[in-house]
């Protein structure tokens, strides 16, 4: 019995890893921002960038990162690249996390 456990729980390990690869991708406050610019609809950077008020330099090095990640997915329309959700999981993740922090600040305030 204990000799399984310990077997599977050596199997899930690359999975807890890559997991936590991911919470700590989402774990900046700027990058929950881009996802939530392009969480209905591919947008540019330049569109991001005006949405998120973020320097375009900024926007670009964590586009790159969650696209490296698979967060994120690009298309090329002749010079323009469009940034898209490539996981709507993780969205509704971050989704219900964001409703939950809200709801406990209103809370919080109220």
């Amino acid at each position: 019995m204990v000799i399984d456990s310990i077997e599977k729980r050596d199997e899930m390990q690359p999975v807890f890893e890559s997991a936590a690869e991911i919470f700590g991708l989402l774990a900046n406050p700027q990058r929950l921002r881009i996802l939530r610019a392009i969480c209905e609809g591919e947008r540019t950077v330049s569109e991001i960038v005006a949405l998120t008020q973020a320097s375009q330099p900024n926007v670009s090095q964590n586009l790159a990162l969650m696209y490296r990640h698979g967060v994120v997915g690009r298309r090329r329309d002749g010079t323009q690249i469009y940034y898209s959700v490539k996981n709507e999981l993780i969205v509704d993740l971050c989704r219900t996390v964001c409703t939950q922090v809200a709801m406990r600040q209103g809370e919080v305030m109220a």
